[in-house]
């Protein structure tokens, strides 16, 4: 047999060779590997509820199992009724009147996030992508052919961007605003003012907003949820929401998520989406419908009990000398800086990043969480808090003792 030539080329695309693996699920993974191991490693990565999907919900998806109807190919755009709930649902949740015919439902969150950023950015076009950020962002925009340009703020803001940050960043490339309010990483919530003043800039520059509604449910105190397009109504024309029920009803594992924008964007992105993946799973969604149509109750239920650890982990946290935490009013996310600790010697290292220092903290103290650099802002780490409150206390004790030894 003759010798291949020899190959040049690479085997993996540039695109694809590109991508970043989700720090987030990395962790959690490495956290489920140590634990099959017998090690007892208390994980802060997940970003998941960690409360059951309600009863009602599952139910649902046990009899659709066995309707006939929902074992064959529906609608790529998502069956006909969960659209439609989906509607009346952003109505009642957020005051936002929309047709069923601007639904389109995805597998997920991530899908909607992707499809959305691969309908609207053409190569070379700018998405402000506000920081810190969730993981999958930049990701997706890259993936698009867009280029990501990062808007920063810190805990003096209590990491909210101003209008003047995004009119500095703004260019003649820049088509595209990502916002996430409730932030994941952050848990930051930003105010009604604040919405309706970067709304508007938005409208003034011809920008579109691609809005991330998914923690919607999850705030606290005063804070309160409210969607660009209701606070600015002329930004209904040139915004998308994206949802899902992941978060509000924990069903991350059901992959169910939405667009709602305007009628052409989202006919185009249907379209997008009968060659990439065509309906998503009839069971999902019949599950996705029970959930996004029944009571609010147990929704209320999680948050309550999210509301108890989010100021048990934000006491603990400020407690450790060089950590400086702010008190996050969603989600379920505290993001503590730990620039105080860095470069100090602890156990014979002397940690330069948040990168180094979470592979102490794994090694030390058998601590895991996902450090700053995922999020685009090094210096800090994500904190999840949906973890048992036990859990949640041991946890942050062990980094206490780690890093009181810090000199």
């Amino acid at each position: 047999m003759t010798s291949p030539a020899t190959v040049t080329r690479p085997r993996i695309s540039a695109r694809i060779a590109g991508i970043t693996p989700s720090a987030t699920l990395a962790v959690d993974a490495k956290v489920k590997a140590l634990k099959a191991e017998g090690r007892p490693v208390i994980g802060f990565g997940a970003g998941q509820p960690d409360f059951p999907t309600p009863d009602y919900v599952v139910e649902a998806a046990a009899a659709a199992v066995r309707d006939r109807a929902n074992h064959g190919y529906t609608a790529a755009a998502g069956l006909p009724e969960l659209r439609e709930a989906l509607a009346a649902k952003t109505l009642r949740d957020s005051g936002f009147e929309v047709q069923p015919s601007q639904v389109l439902v995805t597998n997920g969150g991530k899908q909607a996030v992707y499809s959305a950023f691969a309908t609207l950015l053409d190569p070379g076009d700018e998405v402000l992508l506000l920081a810190p950020y969730w993981t999958t962002y930049p990701e997706s925009i890259k993936l698009a052919g867009g280029v990501p340009v990062q808007v920063t703020a810190d805990e003096s803001t209590d990491y909210l961007v101003s209008v003047e940050q995004l009119e500095a960043a703004r260019t003649e490339r820049t088509k595209v605003l990502l916002f996430n309010s409730p932030s994941n990483p952050t848990g930051s919530v930003y105010p009604r003012e604040q919405i309706e003043a970067i709304g508007r800039w938005a409208y003034e520059h011809d920008i579109w907003v691609i809005t991330d509604e998914i923690y919607e449910h999850l705030v606290y105190d005063d804070a309160k949820n409210y969607s660009l397009p209701v606070v600015v109504p002329e930004m209904a024309d040139r915004t998308l929401v994206l949802n899902g029920v992941a978060k509000t009803y924990s069903m991350t594992g059901w992959r169910v998520g939405w667009i709602i924008g305007p009628q052409d964007v989202v006919k185009a992105a249907t379209s997008y989406q009968t060659h990439l993946c065509g309906n998503v799973a009839n069971v999902a969604q019949r599950a996705a419908l029970a959930a996004v149509s029944g009571p609010l109750d147990v929704v209320h239920e999680m948050r309550a009990a999210f509301d108890v650890r989010r100021k048990k982990i934000v006491s603990l946290l400020s407690e450790i000398p060089g950590v400086e935490c702010p008190t996050p009013k969603g989600a379920f996310y505290a993001y503590p800086s730990f620039k105080g600790v860095l470069g100090k010697e602890i156990r014979g290292e002397r940690p330069k990043d948040t990168l180094e220092l979470a592979d102490l903290m794994l090694r030390e103290a058998e601590v895991a969480a996902v450090p700053g650099e995922a999020f685009g802002t090094p210096g800090y780490f994500r904190f999840s808090y949906a973890l048992a409150e036990a859990d949640l206390v041991e946890g942050v004790r062990r980094v206490a003792d780690l890093l009181a030894e810090a000199k």
